[in-house]
């Protein structure tokens, strides 16, 4: 009898050690979800009113090269210069913390970076801003280091599903686009509830969730062999928008030294391609060009170059705002064009694209394969799974984010824990050489 006493005692313990921690894992998701659910709302109007804005006045984007400077000058104000989405990232992997500065820095310039016209999207100021906070709440709750670590997703999972409207896509991709090859299990369900959270408010203050209406084809050998083909060329697309945009801060830090001077004359090469192009389809984030490939399967042929062109320029010279968006334009003007030579409807490849290229450029297949359903719908979800994985491979070891650890080779169950990128710095494993 003794015995069985000690076994319900043990068991009591343990059940309220789990009873605990969801308690506290309700409490700060909530919180979490919440604040990046109303940050994230006001965020989102307003880039949206920014871009009107700039769309009804077409001399606004004369300002660029002022722009530039004042985004230098509003970093340098609040002393978060050279900060990105990458100290998000390090934070989760290191826990070396986030300068709570960095909120209303990137909220203030990736504005005005889109009222101007230059080239970028939202994510990247989500990332920062919902980590930010995250981390923020962390604190406040004297959260211990490895949960100050889950808090800081759970913003990240939080700001992204309130922008997008993708809460299960934006959990997946805040629990593996830090370690590639480890998804963190424990952060999914406190992810998955800051996500919901942030969701719902945004929804309640008229944020309409990012949705494309796509019609996918029967299901046959042919079809898949097809949309593979495609999946391999975004898949190297992908590499080449990566390499480009780390080529490009590169080169251009390292010969303009003077962040101001940089900006300014960023701001005038940007002016000037919108000028010489006589369009506007590549400043800003450029959604209306990613729903016209989706959903009426119509784009310039060259518009993939000039985005990656844009943005490469936009981000290196110091304007703020995140890739993610323009990956998805190039994905999707990208597959709109390449599909129908390959007997692919043009809408349909274009959302394809645009899976398969921000798949390959953050390296989380999970998560872009969900993010596909939630924006199209479920009825092509084998190509969107064979297409991201596909990118995944042949993306080889390139991404977005310079702070990424990949963990595993992608060519084979082997562990090698290399920076994505870091080849570009001599840091070549026996996998990179083989799979550059």
């Amino acid at each position: 009898m003794e015995k069985i006493l000690q076994n319900i005692e043990s068991y009591l313990k343990h059940l309220l050690l789990y009873v605990k921690a969801l308690g506290k894992w309700l409490l700060v998701s909530s919180l979490v979800g919440l604040l990046c659910g109303l940050l994230g709302s006001a965020f989102h109007i307003g880039v949206e009113k920014a871009t009107e804005l700039r769309e009804a006045n077409a001399w606004i984007v004369y300002t660029l090269p002022a722009a530039g400077l004042l985004a230098v000058a509003v970093y340098r104000l609040l002393r978060v210069e050279g900060q990105s989405t990458n100290n998000i990232l390090r934070e989760i992997q290191t826990g070396k913390g986030v300068s709570a500065a960095l909120i209303p820095a990137i909220f203030l310039t990736t504005i005005l970076t889109h009222l101007a016209g230059g080239s970028a999207g939202r994510e990247g100021a989500a990332l920062q801003m919902g980590g930010g906070l995250g981390y923020g709440v962390g604190r406040l709750l004297r959260l211990d280091d490895r949960d100050l670590r889950t808090a800081t997703m759970t913003g990240m999972a939080a700001f992204f599903s309130a922008l997008f409207g993708t809460p299960l896509a934006a959990t997946i991709f805040a629990m593996g686009v830090v370690s590639v090859g480890l998804l963190y299990h424990a952060a999914f369900l406190p992810c998955f509830i800051a996500s919901l959270s942030a969701y719902g408010i945004s929804r309640l203050l008229g944020v309409e969730p990012t949705r494309f209406t796509v019609t996918a084809p029967a299901l046959d050998v042919p079809m898949l062999l097809r949309v593979a083909a495609l999946a391999a060329a975004c898949g190297i697309l992908s590499a080449i928008f990566c390499g480009v945009l780390h080529t490009t801060e590169n080169h251009l830090r390292r010969f303009v030294r003077n962040p101001w001077l940089r900006a300014a004359a960023g701001g005038a090469v940007l002016l000037g391609l919108t000028l010489l192009l006589g369009t506007g389809d590549y400043n800003g984030a450029g959604m209306r060009v990613i729903t016209a490939a989706v959903e009426e399967g119509r784009a310039v042929p060259t518009a993939f170059l000039w985005k990656i062109v844009f943005t490469a320029i936009t981000l290196a010279v110091g304007f703020k705002g995140g890739e993610v968006v323009p990956c998805f334009f190039i994905g999707a003007t990208f597959g709109c064009i390449v599909g129908p030579l390959l007997s692919i409807p043009a809408g349909f490849a274009a959302a394809v694209g645009l899976a398969a290229v921000f798949c390959g450029a953050v390296n989380c297949p999970m998560a872009s394969m969900v993010l596909a359903v939630e924006l199209f719908g479920a009825e092509g979800m084998l190509f969107y799974a064979l297409a991201c994985g596909l990118s995944y491979v042949l993306s080889g070891y390139t991404g977005l984010y310079s702070s990424q650890r990949i963990l595993y080779d992608k060519l084979k169950a082997q562990y090698i824990d290399v920076r994505a990128n870091a080849y570009r710095e001599g840091e070549q494993t026996e996998a990179e050489r083989r799979f550059p």
